[in-house]
Parts: structure tokens; sequence; C-alpha cells
């Protein structure tokens, strides 16, 4: 098993078990997570579940479950806890009725919503923005799959200053990791109702534009010769891994190739 955090009320686990994985417990989190490998079964609300490569498994808050391997060769999974009052924050910025927490009715789904917020999950870690983005999209997928809240679900209506003050904000701070609460207080929306009208207007969220900027920077201090675990620094990244990581994802390219490519200029 590896996991990371609790942090900002989201925590990630990554998960192999052959045969018994692990007795009857509960959470008191929402747990959404996606079977990688092999046949996931457990028992859930008084009746057994099976979940293969692909599918996502909904738990609720406070429900018990189990898990267990249903074929010899064991089965993988990626999986993230998320406080109910994080969704609660995401869906009252969505609705335009108030409502309970959303409730998944299967809780073995093809959701592709939520399929893609796990992933994300997985792909960015826990800097404040992935996770409003990540909580955000499970908030939308839990919606989705429950029709008695998603018949509230409003439109988007931009406050063009409000998204403005954030993107410059953006612009500028390209050395460090920006906080939620810091958005908050620019732009003066909550970070869910920033996430969705910035996403309206800009065509992508704030994590995501934040982390192009800082790369963007730090693609600049590559034709130099510093060191790079010190760019990697330099643009708010934990270590070079993680720069490297992500300087690839965005531009294909590792820094290191990039700055050999660059000096042949």
């Amino acid at each position: 098993m590896r996991s990371s955090g609790p942090a900002e009320g989201v925590q990630l686990l990554q998960a192999w078990f052959a045969g018994h994985g692990f007795d009857p417990h509960r959470h008191d989190t929402y747990a959404i997570g996606v079977t990688d490998s092999g046949v996931q079964a457990f028992e859930y609300r008084g009746v057994a579940q099976v979940s293969t490569p692909g599918r996502v498994v909904v738990l609720h808050p406070d429900e018990p479950h189990d898990g267990r391997a249903a074929a010899d060769e064991g089965f993988g999974y990626r999986i993230v806890y998320v406080a109910p009052a994080r969704i609660g924050e995401a869906v009252r910025a969505m609705c335009t009725r108030p409502c309970a927490l959303p409730f998944a009715r299967e809780p073995v789904t093809a959701n592709r919503t939520l399929a893609e917020a796990v992933d994300a999950a997985f792909g960015h870690g826990l800097e404040p923005l992935a996770v409003d983005r990540v909580v955000l999209r499970l908030a939308e997928g839990l919606l989705q799959a429950d029709p008695s809240c998603s018949a509230g679900a409003r439109p988007v209506r931009v406050d063009g200053r409000a998204v403005a003050r954030a993107r410059q904000f953006l612009d500028a701070e390209t050395m460090r990791v920006v906080q939620s609460s810091e958005l908050e207080m620019v732009s003066g929306l909550t970070r869910y109702d920033l996430a969705r009208q910035f996403r309206a207007a800009v065509g992508t969220s704030p994590y995501r534009y934040s982390l192009m900027r800082r790369l963007d920077c730090a693609r600049g201090d590559l034709c130099g010769d510093r060191p790079l675990v010190d760019v990697a620094l330099g643009a708010g990244f934990a270590d070079q891994a993680h720069f490297s990581r992500m300087f690839k994802a965005a531009f294909g390219v590792t820094p290191a190739r990039y700055r050999a490519l660059a000096g042949r200029a």
C-alpha cells in the first residue's frame, strides 16, 4: 500500500491485495476508487459486489464494507477519501437549491467523471488548487449519479472581474504553490464558485493555469545553467522528480532533454 495525505480533506491510497484484503470497517469519508487490475469483491449494504478494471467503486460515509480478491491473481486499485464537508461545499456551488449529500445508488459504476477525477488526483497530487479541482469533479460525478440532486444543477454565470483578478494573481505568482484561500480573498468567490467560473472563462482550472505558468517560468530558466533541482524548487515544486514528471506531461520531454535540445539551437 502507498498513501499520501490527508491534505485539505483529501487522502489518496493505492493498494494491491491477494486473497483476503480487509475485514468489515467503515470510513467517515466518501471513498471513491478505480479498480486497476484483477477482480475486486466486497460486501456493501448487504449485497455482494464485484468490480473489474476500469470500473469505479463509490462507498459512502459510515457504510460498512470489506474487501477481497475474487480471483487468484489478486486485485489492485486507487482510491480517494474525501471529507463529506468538502463534497457538500462543492455541491452548494453547483446547485440552485439546498440538497442532501449526493448518494450514488450503484456502488460499482462506469461513471467517467468520477474515473477522471481519481486519475487526476493521482496524476497531480495534493497541492491545494489540485485538490479543489478533484473535489469539484468528484462532486460533479456524484451529482450525475444521484438523480435527486442533479436536477438542481445551475448554469455557470461568470463574474468577469473576479476571474480576471484571480488570473492576474496566478500570472504573478509563478515561483510557489498558491493556496486556495488566497484565490478566495483575491476573487471574492468561494474556491468552488471560482473553479467553475474560471474554467468557463479561461478554458481550464485554476490549478492547471497556475501549473502551466510555473512550468513556463521554469522552462525559461532551463536555458541557463542553473542545476535542475534549483529550477524545480524555484518554481515551487517539492523536488526534481515531481518537476520532471509535470514538465514532461506538459511539454512531452523531460527538463534535461529540453535543456539539451535548447542548447543546440
